[in-house]
């Protein structure tokens, strides 16, 4: 078949389908791309025409528009291939997303209401929207297409990926988390995830909007933070503990001095006195890695009031826990667990990664003179995020950790949706004298009423 006979088809099964009510995206089947071989020849005439400048960043995004538009009506007019007005349009903007961005990934990148994409291989893309995971028909053209957009995504923020180092984290320019897999790790095809955030960060009101907190529990979060608590928000993959640390940070008075510490930089705190510190992996020699557990050795020299630090995965759960008991309260980090209790489980096992010969009971004493208050929060089946805990660490009794709920998620229905909501459990706080002390002061009120009885 040839491609004018190609077009002619795609045009005829649009037809048929606007004729005829769509099925769910999730089930759609999808054709064969019929322009796939057109962008191809653009590309190419493309790259005859304008060689090296073609990838010019001094190139802008009309300037690059413009040519393709000409390349494209070239081609055109030397194959005398009928198009649309919108077929037109649309394949200018695919090739230019393909040259000046990341490719069939663009539509999504600019969709603000995706907040996860996944690239399982070229021929398969999902993505995440209000918390629910759906197919889209986007696909990149081969293996290769693939490569050259991860490579462009690492290359721009001094990464690499390739055999010797074939997985990789890296950022966007908006901040959005990246991680990358090639073969031979990835059997199938190169793996992409992309984690996105607003231009626009969650604030306070948003997250009580969306249900992940109550207003009661908010306020009283907000005078933690100003009474410079030491946090730790936990939770499992995709769960919101980087949104809500975002919105904690919020409540970090203008007048001190924050070090934020990330495997990628992905925070967005607004304050004006902020200094970002990013580790670094390796080189392909294997040297030159800076490891969090370096960078917040360093930071303790850079007279910081508070130290933030992305993710705790590894050893420098010591460092932070040896930060918090000198001196360096209000610190906040975030942390995978499952629940409060479990906290402090992979605490533990992080601080003997560091290769220390100490006991449980110094490292408990440690953690429990550190840490005030753990905030847990969890994805749901249907797509929402919530903080389903707040519990106070107390202290010590004999070897173990003592702990309290101050809120709890109260399930008070099933079904598809969740329904529940975040309760006082009626206990006082400790942590409120450490709070008059630092000259912020709560009323009991703000806590809302206490439940008796708990479904």
């Amino acid at each position: 078949m040839s491609l004018a006979d190609r077009l002619a088809q795609a045009r005829l099964e649009r037809t048929e389908t606007t004729r005829h009510p769509a099925r769910p995206e999730s089930t759609r089947v999808r054709p064969d791309d019929p322009f796939a071989p057109l962008r191809r020849t653009v590309h190419q005439r493309l790259l005859e025409s304008l060689g090296p400048k073609l990838y010019d960043s001094q190139l802008s995004q009309s300037e690059l528009e413009q040519r393709v538009r000409a390349s494209l009506a070239e081609a055109l007019q030397a194959d005398q291939i009928p198009l649309t007005v919108t077929d037109r349009a649309r394949i200018a903007q695919e090739i230019a997303d393909d040259i000046l961005g990341y490719g069939p990934l663009e539509p999504y990148l600019r969709d603000p209401e995706i907040t996860e994409i996944m690239v399982n291989g070229p021929d398969q893309i999902y993505v995440e929207r209000r918390g629910q995971i759906f197919p889209v028909d986007g696909r990149f053209a081969d293996e290769a297409h693939l490569r050259r957009t991860i490579d462009k995504i690492v290359g721009r923020v001094g990464r690499r990926v390739d055999e010797a180092s074939p997985m990789v984290d890296a950022r966007l320019p908006d901040g959005s988390r990246v991680n990358a897999i090639i073969p031979p790790l990835a059997v199938d095809g190169s793996l992409l995830t992309i984690r996105k955030f607003s231009t626009d960060p969650f604030e306070v009101d948003d997250l009580i909007q969306l249900g992940t907190m109550s207003r009661a529990v908010a306020e009283v979060l907000a005078a933690c933070v100003r009474g410079r608590l030491n946090i730790l928000v936990s939770g499992g993959t995709g769960a919101g503990k980087t949104t809500t640390l975002n919105v904690l940070s919020g409540f970090i008075p203008e007048t001190e001095r924050v070090v934020t510490i990330e495997d990628a930089a992905e925070l967005q705190l607004r304050q004006q006195h902020v200094l970002r510190l990013e580790s670094r992996p390796p080189n392909i020699e294997g040297k030159g890695e800076i490891s969090i557990r370096q960078l917040v050795r360093n930071a303790l020299r850079m007279r910081p009031d508070r130290i933030i630090v992305g993710e705790i995965r590894d050893a420098a759960a010591l460092d932070m826990l040896q930060a918090m008991n000198v001196g360096h309260d209000g610190s906040i980090c975030t942390v995978h667990a499952n629940s409060p209790r479990d906290v402090l489980s992979r605490v533990e096992t992080m601080v003997l990664m560091a290769g220390m010969d100490l006991p449980v009971k110094a490292i408990r004493e440690q953690v429990s003179s550190a840490l005030d208050l753990i905030i847990q929060q969890a994805r749901f089946p249907d797509g929402t995020r919530r903080v389903t805990a707040v519990t106070e660490v107390v202290g010590m009794e004999s070897d173990v950790i003592t702990m309290q709920d101050i809120f709890r998620f109260d399930y008070s229905g099933a079904g598809d949706a969740v329904v529940g909501e975040l309760r006082w459990t009626g206990i006082r706080p400790v942590f409120l004298d450490k709070l008059t002390r630092s000259g912020v002061h709560v009323d009991m009120r703000a806590f809302g009423t206490y439940q008796r009885s708990v479904r």
